[in-house]
Formats: structure tokens, sequence, C-alpha cells
């Protein structure tokens, strides 16, 4: 079983920087994509940033690029979510997701594990 642990989450003014941790553990972890999605109260949950393991390539919801990055630490097994320029509509609880095969990586239900998500509270 593989499990995902998020991390990083917290309150912080509009303007500000976070960045989310999202670490693999569990059975040997090989993984095509790993994708970060987000949820706000009364709200869909909502694609933000996907990564090809193997190459890096990144891909991004039009409403963060080029606030947000995504980026991979293989030896790690860790994939993270650097977020600048926050604005309080990035305020929602945000998960890291998985998957071991190709996924459209905009859609949550192509997904096979899920962290269990961290609180971003951004404030104006």
């Amino acid at each position: 079983q593989v499990q995902l642990v998020e991390s990083g989450g917290g309150l912080v003014q509009a303007g500000g920087s976070l960045r989310l941790s999202c670490a693999a553990s569990g059975r040997t972890f090989s993984s095509y994509a790993m994708g970060w999605f987000r949820q706000a109260p009364g709200k869909e949950r909502d694609f933000v940033a996907a990564i090809r393991w193997s190459n890096g390539n990144a891909y991004y919801a039009d409403s963060v690029k080029g606030r947000f990055t995504i980026s991979r630490d293989s030896a790690k097994n860790t994939v993270y979510l650097q977020m600048n320029s926050l604005k309080p509509e990035d305020t929602a609880v945000y998960y890291c997701a998985g998957s071991r095969y190709a996924v459209a990586y905009h859609n949550d239900d192509d997904y096979e594990y899920w962290g269990q998500g961290t609180q971003v509270t951004v404030s104006s």
C-alpha cells in the first residue's frame, strides 16, 4: 500500500508564499505522475498542477500558471508545490495524488493514491 503524506500548509497573507510537500511511502513506489488538487468549501475538487515523474514535465491550471511551481525529488519520493503570490481565492484544502499509470493530468478520477490533505488559508 502506498501512502502519501502532505505537509507545509498554513495561514499566509495575500502576496505571500508557501511550499507544500508530499512524501510517498509504503511498498516500492513507481509513479507515472503526481498531482496537486484543491478543494475550497462548498466547491468541487479542482486540478492545480501535475508532474510526470520520468521526465519532470509539468502541467498547470490556468489559475496558477506563473505563480505555482511543481517539482519532484526522485531520491526522496517527494513532490513539492511552491506557491508564490498567493491570493485569497487560493484558500482550500490541498491534496496530493499519485498514479502508477498514464493519466489525464487534470482528471482526479485517474489518480490511484491520495493524501489526507493540508489546509492553505490566504488572508486578504
